[in-house]
């Protein structure tokens, strides 16, 4: 499985090319970064990326809402998701995730599943060849809904990335279970750890989750896939996942 490290950590670059590590740009999770701040963040990327050559693009997700019922509100996903795909052909990005946005007493189960099919449909004609959009969980308290959409949608170019950190906070379903049951469409995963109260983004070893045997089982149900460190702070939890023997320096 191939490591990369979340660009929320300042040291990120440093770290990936100190280790061998691919970088996920995660500058562009802010819409702002895209418009008005773009010329201040693509200077600051080039001395991140300088000699990376693995790259994930994590897309903007404030107030977008891919299941939206209003079609302006779609409409506005639709375009910021562009302007995302975008930057990672111009990053030389293999793949982009995006949340699949669902908000618990505002969308019904089924209204979010049917809206978020209807517009990743659509949606397809957008992503090219070659790339893959990731549909990362946030509040969604099972697996089964962005599964439904990504088996609905039925298209290689959509997969899911497992937060396993939002599992544990927002789902009472066990972060292992989540793992086998997306696991056949699993293409990424956020990896972090909290107590199970909080998307805290704790380190690896600091946690409920249990994180060896996980990418352990990750490694076994889905070599293919790619993890990323969305950590502030990545060096420890390198450090451990290679004291564990998790993973191996390349």
């Amino acid at each position: 499985m191939r490591l990369y490290l979340s660009t929320i950590d300042p040291a990120a670059g440093d770290l990936a090319r100190r280790y061998g590590l691919g970088v996920e740009i995660a500058s562009f999770c802010t819409a702002w970064n895209m418009d008005e701040g773009l010329s201040e963040t693509e200077e600051e990327l080039k001395t991140t990326l300088a000699g990376i050559d693995r790259r994930i693009l994590h897309g903007p997700f404030n107030e977008l809402f891919p299941c939206a019922i209003d079609p302006k509100a779609r409409e506005l996903a639709r375009f910021r998701y562009r302007q995302a795909l975008d930057l990672a052909r111009r990053y030389g990005a293999e793949k982009v995730v995006f949340h699949g946005a669902y908000v618990p007493r505002l969308y019904f189960p089924e209204w979010y599943e049917a809206q978020s099919i209807r517009f990743w449909r659509e949606f397809l004609q957008e992503i090219p060849e070659g790339m893959t959009v990731c549909l990362e969980n946030v509040l969604e308290s099972s697996p089964q809904m962005l599964l439904a959409v990504v088996q609905a949608v039925n298209d290689p170019r959509i997969r899911l990335c497992l937060d396993v950190g939002h599992a544990n906070a927002y789902s009472e379903i066990p972060v292992m279970k989540w793992l086998e049951e997306s696991a056949p469409f699993l293409s990424h995963l956020h990896i972090h750890n909290n107590d199970g109260t909080g998307d805290t983004h704790s380190s690896l070893r600091e946690g409920s989750i249990p994180v060896k045997a996980l990418l352990s089982r990750a490694w076994q149900l889905c070599p293919e896939a790619t993890a990323t460190l969305e950590l502030p702070n990545c060096e420890p939890s390198i450090c451990w996942l290679l004291e564990e023997t998790i993973w191996k320096r390349n």
